[in-house]
């Protein structure tokens, strides 16, 4: 059975991959190429401090625990990652060098002390003496001197020093403090310009005086950040102070991967990874500099030249929407919908204003989980509580990464006299809910949003997301009912209409899918369509198996993991999947069941991961407006006619574009043409030729 499956981890390391081909991908214009190199690198840091870490701690195990698809222990996995890591970091190393050398050709260029003359090298030693040295830290280790704690994602120069006895030490000097400019400009070079960290390093001899320069590099270090907060409560700190405690934890775990930029002795290289504690097979040479957010700075400079960029895409209005009137009552009158970042997220948030100044309305509930750091949502939950309505919140300070933003925001949120609540035990709530409740007389009626992505501003520009708003009193009911179970620290038993994880949400794809299963032992014609980012869990897995091999049709589009294989003679040849991955982040999660009046649709905040379908708080809405239903099917079928950012995922676990065939389609481009269109706006249309990736098929 193991041809039909796909190890989680290294069907990441391939959706990451996919990511670097973006970076390959000649017509896409050069600054957009330089983030999607520099996104690759980052995934890859979080890959490591998030997964890695994990398999790090199982390897810890006694019982040494194999993962359920491929089997493979810990201690394989970690094996086979290391080999795709350094096969992918020599294609990153290659992107990123035939970028710059396209980045030089528009007047910027990232020097070393090879290309400059001895007036400039006068000049950036002068320069390092006054502005940075002072600024250093510099350390030598000895007995009296242990090894220093290396923060995480930390660059540092690192030297072997010789000594006049003889003997050898370890110098080392962080480099990114904060305190200087990362990029050096030099002075009569316009466009010339050193990283900081290679001038430290060429300044070595100054920092060591005394000392002969043996050998040099610059390393970075990855921590470990897979931290259980649950596992590691302290009942005698209230929750908030414990996710503060959290964070300070996290900071000082475990290096998982070091990096290195230059030669260093192999005895010296052992040395340090000794002190660090770090597995010799986790230490990667990089011939890129360790962290590339630099680009970002490099596009500031260009920004005048628009054809490095993406033509401009504004979020347009939703024609659903008269935003000259109220909205709420709108909403009463039709579902309403919403497709980020096509459409403008305002009709939410001003619904949500609306909301906290309608006289009818008496309290307003959400589920939070990331937010953008100006958040209108928190504003106007902050102007309902002080207009007296019952406000409240539930902030998921366990959202990795984003614990201390949430953190500030519930702080904010108390003050103001919201009701907060910090999530369950063992339990992340991920859910994007939000139910507004009116009272008119002795009539309660109720106003629900139902989303897949987060509730942030900023991100509704960048990721593909589906926002449903609803009065539909069925929905709205048993909305109540979730919030009345998360305020006792309890999750829904049973649903009638909603998905709602970690109860009923698993069994009731299940059900649906045998469904079909059914339907199509009998003859008929039985239809499943997916959208989601990721595919680990295996119940689901076995179904769609079992579903496919009954005649089932399955379509599917998954941006990230995917750890099934379609396409297996017998088996899962009844199972397409395609991967978008693009200038926007897909993010939107749609399940289809059955066709014509057997027909379901739901949209949801779930992937089919075991973390969401069993082990957190997940809420997927269905879909009952005729008109809603059949804008949803379009969307899912034009992005499943993609021929031009689309990848199909084969039998043996490989991906390639999908054939280039006239007419081409670019659906995230294509969905914002049509956004354009419904308001009349002018729309500047992007170059669409065949992509130049190396898994291209003809």
């Amino acid at each position: 059975m193991s041809e039909l499956y796909e190890n989680r981890e290294l069907s990441w390391l391939r959706f990451n991959e996919r990511v670097l081909e973006e970076s390959e991908d000649g017509r896409t214009p050069l600054c957009e190429r330089l983030s999607f190199v520099s996104i690759y690198q980052t995934n890859l840091d979080e890959f490591f401090m998030v997964r890695v870490g994990s398999l790090h701690d199982q390897m810890l195990l006694e019982d040494n625990p194999k993962e359920n698809k491929t089997h493979m222990t810990a201690e394989k996995q970690l094996e086979a990652i290391r080999a795709r890591v350094e096969e992918l970091g020599r294609r990153k190393d290659t992107s990123y060098n035939n970028l710059m050398a396209e980045v030089e050709k528009q007047g910027i260029k990232i020097i070393n002390f090879a290309k400059l003359d001895t007036k400039e090298g006068d000049y950036l030693r002068g320069y390092f003496e006054r502005e940075i040295l002072p600024l250093i830290s510099p350390i030598t280790v000895s007995k009296k001197q242990p090894f220093p704690f290396i923060k995480n994602n930390e660059i540092c120069a690192v030297a072997v020093l010789g000594t006049k006895s003889g003997k050898q030490r370890i110098g080392i000097v962080p480099c990114n403090n904060g305190m200087f400019n990362r990029l050096i400009q030099i002075p009569g070079r316009e466009g010339w310009y050193m990283l900081a960290e290679e001038l430290i390093l060429h300044f070595l001899p100054i920092v060591f005086q005394g000392y002969a320069i043996v050998s040099k590099s610059l390393i970075r270090v990855t921590r470990n950040a897979d931290i259980d907060a649950d596992k590691v409560y302290d009942e005698e700190l209230n929750y908030r102070d414990h996710m503060a405690e959290v964070i300070k934890q996290r900071r000082k775990l475990q290096p998982v991967r070091m990096e290195y930029t230059r030669d260093l002795d192999k005895k010296i290289l052992r040395r340090v990874a000794q002190y660090l504690k770090i597995d010799k097979d986790m230490v990667f040479k990089s011939k890129a500099p360790l962290d590339l957010s630099f680009v970002f700075t490099i596009q500031d400079i260009l920004r005048h030249k628009k054809e490095l960029f993406f033509a401009k895409r504004i979020p347009q209005k939703s024609p659903s929407f008269d935003e000259t009137k109220p909205l709420i009552p709108q909403i009463m009158e039709k579902d309403k919908f919403l497709s980020y970042p096509y459409e403008s997220i305002r009709p939410f948030l001003n619904m949500l204003h609306e909301a906290a100044n309608d006289p009818e309305v008496v309290s307003i509930k959400m589920t939070l989980y990331r937010l953008a750091k100006h958040s209108k949502v928190v504003e106007s939950l902050v102007e309902a509580a002080e207009n007296g309505k019952q406000v409240d919140v539930l902030v998921e300070l366990k959202a990795r990464f984003d614990e201390e933003n949430n953190i500030e925001w519930s702080r904010q949120l108390e003050n103001a006299g919201c009701h907060v609540i910090y999530g369950l035990d063992g339990l992340k709530v991920h859910s994007k809910l939000c139910l507004i409740t009116l009272k008119k007389g002795d009539d309660v009626t109720y106003v629900t949003q139902i989303g897949t992505g987060n509730y942030n501003e900023k991100t509704s520009r960048l990721y593909t997301d589906l926002c449903l708003m609803t009065a539909d009193q069925r929905i709205g009911l048993e909305a109540a009912k979730i919030f009345q179970k998360l305020s006792l620290g309890e999750v829904m038993e049973s649903t009638d209409y909603l998905l709602v994880a970690p109860k009923c949400l698993q069994n009731k794809v299940v059900d649906k899918i045998d469904r079909e299963i059914q339907i199509a032992r009998d003859g008929g014609d039985a239809y499943i369509g997916v959208k989601i980012n990721s595919l680990t869990d295996k119940k689901i897995i076995d179904k769609l198996i079992e579903a496919s091999a009954s005649g089932v049709k399955i379509d599917m589009v998954i941006r990230g993991i995917c750890c099934l294989h379609p396409g297996v003679p017998g088996k899962t040849d009844n199972i397409r999947i395609i991967s978008i991955v693009g200038r926007y982040l897909e993010h939107s999660r749609i399940y289809i069941f059955g066709k014509g009046e057997r027909e379901e649709m739901y949209i949801g905040s779930a992937d089919w991961m075991t973390r969401n379908t069993v082990r957190r708080v997940e809420v997927a809405a269905p879909i009952l407006d005729p008109d809603l239903k059949d804008r949803l099917r379009d969307f899912f079928f034009l992005q499943m006619a993609d021929n031009v950012k689309a990848r199909e995922l084969h039998a043996d676990g490989n991906y390639t574009y999908v054939p280039h065939k006239a007419p081409l389609v670019n659906a995230q481009e294509r969905f914002f043409e049509m956004a354009y269109e419904a308001v009349g706006g002018a729309y500047e249309a992007e170059n669409v030729l065949v992509p130049t990736g190396k898994k291209e098929e003809k």
